[in-house]
């Protein structure tokens, strides 16, 4: 799918049965309905799926986080591609007023694409406290180049939104465009070049009695000192999100809306024409889990 910056918003079809749990809502209507207070501007793959997890427990709800928009809220893709249109292409504007409108239910955010707007998010959230996630430069780019640069170039990805499934076409062309762009065009190349870089620039941004620099292994401590917040009680400090989890839940969410492309034909289409489908995909791809799809599909016909 291509990148559209100003794309209209359509709602989830009734046909995507597999995908259930994916919200519809519209961001460009919503407004900010609680305060902003923690932008955690560490790059992914350093730990901001367990932060986003202590901050939720800490009562900084919600806390933004890629999974926003790729499997809770796709509709978010069409404001993310109207920010990277802003800023990279020059297009538009995306100022307060419109993050107040993607982040308004949130006291929180973290992780990517957001790391991209760090300069914009500071300037905008000037009250709000910084949190650097930080990790080993060698073994972020490692971790990266299994999962989220492997998911950007993922070519299941790319054909369930060329297929049309509602998520895949939102979110496909935006991550895309934000993995192209932050890491300038490749990321195996660039990458540690430009964790170095945007590190620093972070530092430059923030004085250092509103940043804090952080390792998720050093626990509740330093982060409830510095958020002011008391430690939990009897709670151990969330770990998630590691390589294999975040392979597995890709490659699910994969196969689950190539499902709702496929029942979508025949709901709407005719048996047959899903039938060769499924039989070519499955072909194309020499995969089991892809050739089981239509198994299934032809059970739910059945």
């Amino acid at each position: 799918m291509a990148f559209r910056p100003g794309q209209a918003y359509t709602p989830r079809p009734v046909t995507d049965i597999f995908t259930p749990d994916d919200t519809e809502i519209d961001r460009r209507k919503c407004r900010r309905t609680v305060p902003m207070r923690v932008l955690a501007l560490g790059l992914g793959r350093t730990g901001t799926a367990s932060l986003r997890a202590a901050l939720k427990e800490l009562g900084f709800d919600d806390c933004y986080h890629m999974m926003s928009a790729s499997v809770e809220n796709p509709p978010d893709c069409l404001m993310w591609q109207d920010a990277l249109a802003a800023k990279y292409d020059g297009i538009g504007t995306f100022g307060r007023t419109e993050w107040d409108k993607l982040f308004g239910h949130c006291q929180a955010v973290c992780d990517w694409p957001c790391v991209a707007f760090a300069q914009e998010l500071t300037e905008a959230y000037p009250d709000a406290k910084v949190i650097l996630t930080t990790r080993d430069v060698d073994s972020w780019h490692a971790s990266c180049l299994k999962t989220v640069d492997w998911r950007a170039n993922d070519p299941e990805l790319v054909l369930v939104a060329k297929l049309g499934d509602w998520a895949a076409a939102l979110y496909q062309p935006m991550l895309h465009k934000f993995w192209a762009c932050f890491f300038r065009g490749d990321f195996r190349k660039h990458g540690k070049q430009v964790f170095t870089e945007y590190y620093a620039e972070v530092r430059s941004l923030v004085p250092p009695e509103k940043l804090l620099n952080y390792s998720v292994s050093e626990g509740w401590g330093p982060l409830c000192d510095f958020l002011e917040v008391p430690v939990p009680e009897n709670k151990e400090f969330p770990h998630s999100n590691d390589t294999e989890k975040f392979v597995t839940r890709c490659r699910k969410r994969n196969h689950d809306q190539l499902k709702n492309v496929l029942f979508r034909y025949l709901v709407y289409g005719s048996g047959v024409a899903a039938t060769v489908l499924a039989s070519s995909l499955a072909m194309r791809h020499s995969g089991v889990l892809l050739g089981s799809v239509a198994n299934n599909l032809g059970a739910i016909r059945a």
